[in-house]
């Protein structure tokens, strides 16, 4: 237990306690996946069925993750909108939506790390709906990009 500042110093001087310890608060402080909807939900298949649709209308299609996981591999189309977890983020998502109707269909997916720690997808639906885009749906990444879209041979892109 610590007891007062000296004991908030020693456990100070353990960095990697502190990172865990800074990574569990950041964590804690996002909305999770799991309070979108279900009937906000795509799951991966039908989302290729759709994009090979032709006749289907294809929603803009936003990655909400890291920089790095959107260059490595991502949906053929779909834009990069930033961490929606983080502040920056928000404001790229702001600017990736700015031009369009509030009823356009939208796509936002994120695929960083299993759907239940995901920091970034919660948060971009909740901003979208906040800003009046009524028409958001969320694709289910159950593990990751990697594990739910790559391989299963599903269309990548990378940058």
């Amino acid at each position: 237990m610590i007891k007062g500042f000296a004991g908030f110093i020693r456990l100070a001087s353990r960095p990697l306690l502190i990172g865990l310890l800074l990574c569990s608060i950041v964590h804690a402080a996002h909305k999770p996946a799991a309070s979108i909807s279900a009937a906000a939900l795509v799951q991966p298949a039908a989302l290729v069925a759709q994009l090979r649709d032709k006749s289907a209308t294809a929603p803009v299609l936003l990655q909400v993750g890291s920089r790095a996981l959107y260059d490595q591999g991502h949906i053929p189309g779909s834009r990069y909108a930033g961490p929606a977890g983080e502040p920056k983020g928000l404001e790229s998502l702001h600017a990736a939506v700015a031009s369009l109707a509030k009823d356009t269909p939208i796509l936002i997916y994120c695929g960083c790390c299993p759907w239940n720690r995901c920091p970034n997808i919660a948060a971009a639906y909740d901003e979208l709906k906040a800003r009046g885009f009524g028409a958001v749906k969320v694709l289910y990444i159950a593990q990751d990009f990697g594990a739910d879209w790559i391989d299963k041979g599903y269309p990548t892109e990378s940058s």
